[in-house]
């Protein structure tokens, strides 16, 4: 059954913008995604939207619905009142291009300064070999599709313009987890994710974890634990002392202190 939605939609770009109120047709079982598209096909043909898949895997699409950041295809016109209005704004943590689509290359420059991954000798046959549940320990985190709303939502760098060079955000450090904790992964992380990556900063709100859409746990399974290996390595008293006494510690550039 069609309805009348209300809708208000930040029109501008980086020279600024302001919120535009439009009414558009809509039919049960249909997106926030559908009602900008058709806006755009019969009101505002110029309104600017970044979209891909439509289904919920290519993390083109983010934007913030009513204040919350959402994926705009995932986002159910069902889930509001027919007779509210929905607000739709560009992510607030990323420069403005134009209307709802900004500038996420922070992201990309962050990506960058993440060692990938250095993996040890091979087996005597030429293979190497590691344990399933090793293997299913990191599946978890890639299913990260970059829609870069844990990003948003974080007030580390959505509150505070300075800290981005200094805060890599939760995007990043489910993926400084992920490697750190590969069996075969022969570069230590841990002082980069804290000194580099910023991860002291984070105070574990939980926020990036409410709006993640692949469901992913990245405060309890990926930053907790990280931040917990940060910790032993350079306060747990045995650490140190291990190292003293000429236990092995791997450093971040891959090498090994005596």
């Amino acid at each position: 059954m069609a309805y009348d939605l209300k809708m208000r939609v930040w029109r501008g770009d980086a020279e600024g913008g302001e919120l535009t109120d439009y009414t558009v047709e809509v039919s049960d079982g249909e997106v926030v995604l559908d009602a900008l598209h058709r806006l755009q096909a019969t009101q505002t043909g110029d309104l600017a939207i970044r979209w891909n898949c439509k289904a919920g895997k290519c993390g083109s699409c983010s934007a913030e619905v009513n204040g919350r950041p959402r994926l705009l295809c995932m986002t159910r016109l069902s889930d509001f009142d027919q007779a509210e209005t929905i607000t739709v704004t560009p992510m607030r943590t990323f420069p403005v291009i134009r209307d709802l689509v900004t500038d996420v290359s922070f992201n990309y420059e962050k990506a960058k300064q993440l060692p990938y991954a250095e993996l040890g000798p091979r087996d005597a046959d030429g293979k190497r070999r590691m344990m399933q549940v090793d293997v299913e320990r990191g599946q978890e985190f890639r299913k990260c599709i970059e829609c870069y709303l844990c990003q948003d939502v974080c007030h580390v760098v959505r509150d505070h313009e300075d800290n981005k060079q200094h805060f890599a955000g939760p995007r990043f450090f489910i993926r400084y987890a992920e490697l750190d904790m590969h069996p075969l992964d022969t570069h230590d992380r841990r002082k980069l994710a804290q000194d580099a990556a910023g991860l002291g900063m984070c105070n574990i709100t939980k926020c990036c974890t409410e709006v993640c859409p692949e469901g992913i746990h990245i405060t309890d399974n990926g930053i907790i634990p990280m931040k917990e290996r940060v910790v032993d390595r350079k306060y747990d008293p045995l650490v140190w002392l291990g190292n003293k006494i000429g236990l092995r510690n791997r450093d971040d550039d891959g090498r090994t202190e005596v």
